[in-house]
């Protein structure tokens, strides 16, 4: 039997996860209402939560005109190419840094520490002059590249290679297997919950980025979704397209919560393995 503070707990929990689930379940409502009516600011069925009158004009009016499907292209290209990319770094990276001796070791991995402390902003007049001194910006090459060199995917790879007991990379050196074979078939299969958990997080991150396309993307076909949405909404405030607009939100936010849905045992199996190592 369940004791009754446990009922209180969940009670506790509930109310601000709801009040967090709000604005959501809102956008996700007026996707679903006509313009029209979500232009009349006093009408009730705006400040509801119930799509009352319940359509699908707004989704099926945003992929039959506009450029949003092409948006939304762009970001899966984008987040993929930037996920393979920081996953092939990071792993290469931080297996060398934890396991393999070679001149420089300790300053590198110095540098991959200082790097976390710098931000993000502070290099982006030197990444723009530099990519445009190559011709690339408007360009997926140009959206995906700057992002790949990760520190904090570096760092906790890094950090899972060294938890790894030496002993597994011993034995079968024994049996003549090379540092890329033990890499390869033994150290990236040992691996795979944080690798799961740094492609979500990384993911994640690339599909909501803003700054960078911002700064790199001039020109429409190459808009990600988070640019695209935030160039149609310029004419918000007079609430005739609303509705289209909360249907980009909804359309926009669908991939990241599906890929947590699915991926999500991995992020709890490499949180669970990084305490009992604590």
């Amino acid at each position: 039997m369940l004791s009754r503070s446990y009922y209180w707990l969940v009670l506790a929990l509930s109310i601000p996860a709801f009040l967090w689930l709000v604005p959501t379940i809102w956008m996700v409502s007026l996707s679903f209402q006509p313009n029209d009516v979500l232009a009349r600011t006093t009408s009730s069925t705006f400040l509801g939560l119930v799509p009352i009158p319940f359509t699908v004009e707004n989704y099926t009016a945003l992929f039959a005109f506009g450029q949003t499907p092409m948006w939304f292209l762009n970001s899966i290209i984008v987040a993929l190419g930037m996920t393979f990319g920081v996953l092939a770094v990071s792993t290469t990276a931080g297996y060398a840094l934890a396991r393999l001796n070679f001149p420089f070791k300790a300053p590198i991995a110095v540098l991959c520490l200082i790097g976390l402390m710098v931000p993000e902003q502070a290099v982006f007049i030197p990444l723009y002059t530099m990519f445009s001194d190559f011709g690339w910006h408007n360009s997926y090459h140009a959206l995906i590249l700057p992002r790949m060199a990760v520190p904090i995917g570096v760092f906790l790879m890094l950090q899972f290679f060294k938890a790894i007991p030496k002993d597994i990379e011993e034995a079968a050196r024994l049996e003549g297997v090379s540092w890329i074979q033990i890499f390869w078939h033994i150290m990236l299969p040992l691996a795979r919950p944080a690798m799961m958990t740094l492609a979500i997080l990384t993911f994640l991150y690339a599909w909501n980025d803003y700054l960078w396309p911002l700064v790199s993307a001039q020109q429409r076909d190459y808009f990600t979704i988070t640019l695209g949405l935030a160039s149609i909404q310029s004419n918000f405030a007079q609430s005739e397209g609303l509705g289209r607009v909360m249907a980009s939100g909804v359309i926009a936010s669908l991939p990241v919560v599906i890929l947590f849905l699915i991926f999500q045992r991995y992020v709890v199996q490499a949180m669970t393995a990084g305490g009992s190592k604590g």
